[in-house]
């Protein structure tokens, strides 16, 4: 499993444990203590899940839900409201401003897990799915092996987290910033020159002589898994 999941959470030790706990169930995660820095963090890369704490300095969690579900990027982002208020009234509230799921502290971290993989799984199949398949090209997350045609390919790790990131969303198209962020991290530096040389690295062990090729370059934008790749064969 490799969703990205947003923690948007000011008390910096509780933001700590769930970030620990969250990776080591195998989600990459970003953290925020303030909501503009979730702002920042949601303009930088869209994650696909967040888990939002209701009281936070400046911009409470209720308004960031509203403005989230206003636009169009973040409408459909799955979001668990955590906060203290355990009222009904409350919990009302904070559902019908937008939020999916509704977690009231001290909440047990398992129980939080379960809620994420459940929301991730209506929203979004194919980020909780052991295999991705597309046309003859085929990605086990379980092994890390990719095949095409039955034929085993053989891809650096990078080269293979681009393209498991690539077909979760087909047909999406990423902004070199975006798989900079996406692939290697928001607390790496590397060149958006990289994401090409990387690119190119995977077509060139991925398409086999006349093979279609499944990466899409779009001209100005950045790159995108081709949709239309699952009706070639």
């Amino acid at each position: 499993m490799s969703a990205t999941i947003l923690v948007v959470e000011d008390e910096a030790d509780l933001s700590l444990m769930l970030r620990y706990n969250l990776e080591a169930e195998g989600f990459k995660v970003l953290t925020a203590l303030t909501g503009d820095e979730a702002i920042e963090a949601v303009r930088g890369l869209v994650p696909d899940l967040i888990v939002l704490d209701w009281m936070l300095p400046g911009l409470s969690g209720i308004e960031l839900c509203r403005r989230w579900r206003a636009r169009e990027e973040t409408q459909a982002v799955p979001i668990i409201m955590v906060t203290a208020r355990g009222e009904e009234e409350e919990r009302v509230r904070g559902l019908a401003t937008g939020a999916d799921d509704y977690v009231v502290k001290p909440f047990s971290v398992p129980e939080l897990v379960a809620r994420i993989q459940a929301l991730l799984r209506r929203a979004n199949p194919q980020l909780v799915t052991a295999v991705l398949k597309a046309g003859d090209l085929e990605l086990d997350r379980t092994s890390h092996r990719v095949r095409r045609s039955g034929r085993e390919v053989h891809l650096g790790p990078t080269e293979y987290r681009l393209l498991e990131y690539l077909m979760r969303h087909p047909g999406r198209v990423y902004s070199r910033e975006q798989l900079l962020d996406g692939v290697w991290g928001t607390d790496v530096y590397v060149d958006e020159r990289t994401v090409d040389v990387h690119v190119g690295r995977l077509r060139k062990a991925i398409n086999r002589g006349r093979s279609a090729d499944p990466i899409r370059t779009v001209r100005g934008a950045g790159y995108a898994f081709d949709e239309r790749f699952s009706a070639v064969n």
